[in-house]
């Protein structure tokens, strides 16, 4: 199962990636999720996207492996059960971790409590991601359903 959700995880990572920088590209979006990752680390945006990009595909594997776990317990895997999963983490993470979570330890995202004179590269997502246009949650939403539905597909159980 390990090898398949990863693979899944692989997969379903460039799938979502694709979808949030083409609607980043089309301007349906602001979000640049590799930034928003690598800026964790960096203050350099060249080399935070970078890095953004590979936190987003190990992350991508470690949540693969995660829907591997959960489809293992209940003893079966479906596009379906992936899809909703898919759906569910991305309204996790629109309601509470990028709007709750991620602006209390991202230590380049500015929060009520900025100065004016301090330097920021970030602006909070805000709930629903809504600070990136109000497509944001939409296109999150899409690109975990798909990412969800291949993991789903792809992982033997």
């Amino acid at each position: 199962m390990i090898g398949s959700a990863l693979a899944g995880g692989v997969i379903g990572t460039l799938a979502m990636t694709t979808i949030i920088k083409a609607a980043t590209e089309f301007g349906v979006t602001r979000m640049d999720l590799a930034l928003l990752l690598g800026t964790v680390v960096t203050e350099n945006r060249r080399k935070a996207r970078a890095l953004g990009y590979t936190f987003y595909f190990v992350l991508g594997a470690v949540f693969a492996e995660a829907y591997g776990a959960f489809f293992a317990i209940i003893g079966r895997s479906s596009w379906q059960l992936g899809a909703l999963l898919g759906a569910l983490h991305a309204v996790f993470i629109a309601t509470v971790l990028v709007s709750v979570l991620l602006p209390v330890v991202h230590p380049r995202m500015a929060t009520p409590d900025t100065a004016a004179n301090d330097t920021t590269l970030i602006e909070p997502p805000g709930f629903l991601m809504l600070n990136y246009g109000r497509n944001t949650f939409l296109v999150t939403l899409a690109a975990h359903i798909v990412y969800g539905a291949l993991v789903g597909l792809i992982v033997r159980v």
